[in-house]
């Protein structure tokens, strides 16, 4: 092979493109990244609690309860602490939410997901006559009061997707993509004639 041929030869396999994943396989990638955790937010709050008196089978359990009540309500106050995670499940992306075109990516992402998790060692009690099952109504209602305010929370769910589309940005450009998109709906494909 002659000097110029080598040369030719050395340029076209040092110069030639990277063979980009399609859609099929880039979906296969981000799942293997499956859940991507995109932010943790600690949390406390102080949560008074009285439960309601539940219906009893026989008028003399009724009455029991009643005096009961009557004497000392059930009654319990906690500064409950918690974690928020906030998160995209990656498992949902398919071929309908990603398009590849060239060396260009356009993604819908999913929603961000909240799952709280309480602290209870770190459960402060202020004061409390509540049982065991009404002490795990006060904790679920504080799970739910802090899920309910990390959801509505934009900005917190704002921060999340931003996470979420920096990690996702950084997968592409190393995989060979020189532009990522973040869309709220796939636009139209070209028609092809």
């Amino acid at each position: 092979m002659s000097p110029l041929a080598s040369r030719g030869l050395v340029w076209h396999l040092s110069h030639r493109e990277a063979r980009l994943p399609d859609a099929p396989a880039l979906v296969l990638k981000i799942r293997e990244v499956a859940r991507l955790e995109t932010l943790d937010v600690s949390l406390y709050k102080k949560i008074d609690f009285s439960p309601d008196p539940r219906e009893q089978a026989t008028v003399w359990a009724s009455l029991a309860q009643w005096a009961s009540y009557t004497v000392r309500p059930p009654r319990g106050r906690a500064i409950v602490f918690a974690v928020a995670h906030l998160g995209l499940d990656l498992r949902k992306l398919d071929t309908d939410s990603l398009r590849v075109t060239g060396r260009r990516v356009e993604v819908v992402l999913p929603r961000v997901q909240t799952e709280v998790e309480l602290r209870p060692a770190e459960v402060e009690i202020i004061g409390s006559n509540l049982n065991s099952e009404q002490t795990a109504q006060l904790f679920e209602r504080a799970r739910n009061a802090f899920e309910a305010e990390v959801v509505a929370d934009k900005v917190l769910q704002e921060r999340a997707r931003e996470s979420a589309r920096q990690s996702l940005r950084s997968l592409f450009v190393g995989l060979g993509f020189s532009e990522v998109a973040f869309v709220e709906k796939l636009s139209p494909e070209p028609q092809r004639g």
